[in-house]
């Protein structure tokens, strides 16, 4: 697999677990960032050849560009163990993806950026708001995953998937969100068996 260019802000647990599913898989990825603070994703140059809907990640392949996290690491791990053979695990792996992007990614991510980024006294009084919802929200999403994962050692039974790495990138910095993760102690435990996975590589590597 060649001519792949991963258009990132490095610090994006979207961006980050493309980054760790091709390091999984041994794929390089020539990698072209972008300050999104400074706007840069929708400047007109970026929207008319990369993304017109103006957010990253977004995989180059040749020249095509395939926006979305989860949409580029599924085409990355096509045809590899990643992607369950039973069609159920298979449909299940995408249920939790499915539920990383509507649960979990718009309250421990957004909350992270927040904090972590933005910082609470430039936040608009409306996401000042929204705060205490989400972190309720995102509190909610990480102990179904302490459920699941106090039964299976990843989140669709024996073996990693796509599932473990989509919900992993923003699971493990959620302490930047202000999120405790030490009242989930299956996460905690996962958290360590992905961390010591072989090719693994942190968010900022």
């Amino acid at each position: 697999m060649t001519d792949l260019i991963l258009h990132e802000y490095a610090p994006s647990g979207n961006c980050y677990k493309i980054r760790l599913t091709a390091a999984h898989l041994g794929i390089a990825l020539e990698r072209r960032g972008y300050d999104i603070l400074a706007g840069e994703t929708r400047k007109p140059s970026f929207l008319a050849t990369v993304n017109a809907n103006g957010r990253i990640p977004v995989l180059q392949i040749g020249d095509r560009f395939l926006p979305e996290s989860n949409a580029a690491c599924f085409y990355l791990a096509d045809g590899s163990p990643l992607i369950p053979a039973d069609r159920f695990a298979r449909a299940d792996m995408l249920r939790w993806m499915f539920f990383e992007q509507y649960n979990h990614e718009p309250n421990i991510a957004t909350l992270r950026f927040w904090l972590a980024f933005v910082g609470e006294h430039a936040l608009s009084d409306l996401q000042k708001a929204q705060i205490a919802g989400k972190r309720a929200a995102g509190d909610a999403a990480l102990a179904l995953m302490d459920e699941q994962l106090g039964r299976t050692p990843f989140l669709v039974g024996d073996e990693l998937t796509l599932a473990d790495i989509a919900l992993y990138a923003y699971t493990h910095v959620a302490a930047e969100g202000g999120f405790d993760l030490v009242s989930y102690p299956a996460v905690m435990a996962w958290i360590a068996r992905i961390a010591a996975i072989p090719n693994y590589i942190g968010i900022l590597d």
